[in-house]
């Protein structure tokens, strides 16, 4: 069974835009990895969190920063499809 990839942010700090935008970059590239992208605002202020099935791949608060879309394609493949080659995103 294909995993659901979640963006949860703070709607308070104008985040939507920028997370719609990482979910359709997400659709992309795991179109046949991925059964869907959802989108969720967070009650918590600041929270830009990005999970897989629950799993936490990714938050703001705690690395300090926003993912850039390299990063988060890296760590979205390394959970649902270690061998995918991500082209132009895996060059350092």
């Amino acid at each position: 069974m294909k995993p659901t990839l979640t963006i949860e942010y703070c709607p308070k700090c104008g985040w939507l835009m920028r997370a719609a935008w990482m979910a359709q970059e997400m659709l992309t590239t795991f179109t046949d990895d991925l059964l869907s992208v959802s989108l969720q605002p967070s009650e918590v202020g600041g929270s830009y969190i990005v999970s897989v099935d629950g799993e936490v791949l990714f938050s703001r608060k705690e690395e300090g920063h926003f993912p850039e879309i390299k990063e988060l394609k890296q760590l979205v493949r390394d959970k649902v499809n270690p061998g995918k080659n991500l082209g132009h995103s895996d060059k350092k």
